[in-house]
C-alpha cells in the first residue's frame, strides 16, 4: 500500500503541520516503510500475544500511604538561613504585595 501525497498532506493537517511539496515527495516513501513494518510485526504477534504498553512486567514501585515519624517544625526550622512566624522567610519575587 503506497500512500500519495494527499495522504500525507491529510496527515500533515490533523497533526497541524505544514509541508512544503518536497516535503510530501520525501515523506511519502518513508511513511509508507514504517507502516509496511507495523503490519510485518502484527503478522508476528500471535492471538496468544497480549499487547503491552512495556516488553518487562511492571509494578507499582510506590510505597505505600502510611504515616511514619517526621520532623518537628523547630527541627525542620533548624537548617533554613531564615525562619520568621514559623516558616521558612524567603525573598519576596516578583514585586508581590506582602
Amino acid at each position: 500500500m503506497a500512500l500519495s501525497r494527499e495522504e500525507v498532506a491529510a496527515l500533515g493537517r490533523l497533526a497541524r503541520i505544514e509541508l512544503s511539496p518536497e516535503e510530501l515527495e520525501h515523506l511519502a516513501p518513508q511513511l509508507d516503510q514504517i507502516l509496511e513494518h507495523v503490519a510485518q510485526v502484527s503478522e508476528v504477534a500471535g492471538a496468544d500475544v497480549q499487547p503491552t504498553s512495556h516488553p518487562l512486567p511492571l509494578s507499582n514501585v510506590f510505597r505505600a500511604d502510611e504515616p511514619r515519624p517526621c520532623l518537628t517544625q523547630d527541627e525542620a526550622l533548624s537548617g533554613a538561613p531564615v525562619a520568621q512566624d514559623g516558616r521558612f522567610r524567603v525573598p519576596r519575587i516578583l514585586g508581590e504585595e506582602a
